[in-house]
């Protein structure tokens, strides 16, 4: 595999010479004299590797290492070391796009694994090659259910993560869909609210909910059907392993963020969403698919199956606008999947169990804090604190920890994985009741 090579100056004097310049900084006489000064990027001098290396050291080190119990979205799992070296492997650094199947083979075979180990976790039929998150994978699946059922009404329940919420909301707006949502009773969807409502295209709720809690949605799956909708769930990945799938509580599409399964936190993202769909609905699925086959010589081969998208079809005619995806995180996750297996997984989230319940204990027993949800989590759950968490948050940031995320009115959602054993649990809790006293 040969590694990729930048313009040569030959290369970039031909192409200046076509469009008649001399220099590439001529490229930039358009723009504006006063934005191009605003626009300087101070660079200094360059540096020889040694002190380069120095240099991003030092600048590293000014970063505050923490313990996180937080959740709320994006989780402190423990990543194998085996999956930084995996993904570089020259097999799988082929071309940017898989569109060429002669020498896109490991692009598209990671794509492909991708998506088997996606109908795994969620028993559905079919997965397209990710989406950009698990934000915008639930706004894609509105669109899907709106195409599908002609209707321009979507539900979602007040459990879903409101940071989800408000990407749907923003996808809706230009698309002239109306975002009802539905209310919570306890922490879970309201089924007595949900049968108030009708002649809507879904209903979006999220496994397990926004605070923690594993909802059970036989009933809801089978009323939102009864309705003519489709039934929307968002689902952490990691979970799957021990819970029921979205295919056993009758959902249509299956989406979530894949983050939990080995990607890094990484201050916000990159992260990558998935999203699977039953063999019906499978031509109004965004993206591409890729399949399995046989080339000429009777070898096994992998191809691009579907390519429902904007380059292909009239804009206003594409099920969605979305765009490439490298699936870089894609390949993070199928690695991670692969190492872990049905065991693995399992035990990331009996160890997870485990130490979610006993920090929530902890918590209780200072009397700092007073319980507001039942104990059916995993991993997440929210307690109510009688002070102000917002200062102690910030003094906790100083003692090299990130405490629990700030809901609403000192409500407090806490995640704790398998990362962090009873030890550092019995750190933190320390630590935070003495900022307190």
């Amino acid at each position: 595999m040969f590694k990729y090579f930048p313009h040569t100056e030959e290369d970039i004097k031909q192409m200046l010479d076509k469009i008649g310049l001399k220099h590439l900084n001529e490229l930039f006489n358009p723009i504006p004299n006063e934005i191009q000064k605003r626009a300087s990027l101070n660079l200094e001098e360059g540096l020889s590797e040694h002190a380069l290396v120095r240099n991003m050291h030092l600048i590293s080190n000014k970063n505050k290492h923490l313990q996180i119990f937080r959740g709320a979205g994006a989780y402190d799992h423990y990543i194998p070391s085996a999956i930084s070296s995996l993904i570089s492997r020259s097999e799988f650094m082929t071309s940017y796009t898989p569109y060429q199947p002669e020498i896109s083979q490991g692009t598209l075979q990671y794509i492909f694994e991708f998506q088997s180990y996606i109908c795994e976790l969620t028993g559905m039929d079919v997965a397209n090659a990710s989406v950009y998150d698990g934000a915008t994978a639930t706004a894609e699946a509105m669109f899907m259910a709106t195409s599908h059922t002609k209707k321009d009404k979507i539900l979602v329940s007040k459990t879903v993560n409101p940071s989800v919420l408000e990407v749907v909301k923003t996808y809706a707006k230009f698309r002239n869909i109306k975002v009802v949502e539905v209310e919570e009773k306890e922490g879970r969807t309201s089924i007595n609210d949900l049968q108030n409502h009708s002649d809507y295209a879904g209903l979006i709720v999220q496994q397990p909910n926004y605070y923690g809690l594993i909802e059970s949605y036989e009933e809801i799956g089978q009323l939102v059907h009864e309705n003519k909708g489709l039934f929307i769930m968002n689902s952490d990945p990691s979970i799957l392993g021990v819970l029921k799938s979205p295919r056993d509580f009758g959902a249509d599409i299956a989406v979530g963020e894949g983050q939990s399964l080995g990607l890094p936190l990484s201050f916000g993202g990159a992260y990558v969403g998935y999203m699977a769909t039953t063999e019906a609905l499978t031509r109004k699925m965004p993206g591409r698919i890729c399949g399995i086959t046989k080339d000429v010589q009777g070898n096994r081969a992998f191809v691009l199956t579907l390519q429902a998208r904007e380059q292909h079809i009239r804009r206003a005619k594409a099920n969605s606008n979305i765009c490439s995806n490298q699936s870089l995180n894609a390949l993070w996750v199928s690695i991670y999947l692969s190492l872990m297996g049905p065991s693995g997984l399992k035990a990331v989230n009996e160890q997870t169990y485990t130490n979610s319940h006993y920090l929530k204990e902890q918590l209780l027993k200072t009397k700092l804090f007073k319980a507001v949800h039942d104990d059916n989590f995993i991993k997440e759950f929210v307690l109510e604190a009688n002070f102000d968490i917002k200062r102690a948050e910030e003094k906790l940031l100083d003692k090299g920890y990130l405490t629990g995320f700030n809901i609403k009115d000192n409500l407090v959602l806490f995640a704790v994985t398998e990362k962090y054993g009873k030890e550092d649990i019995d750190q933190f809790v320390e630590v935070l009741s003495n900022v307190i006293r």
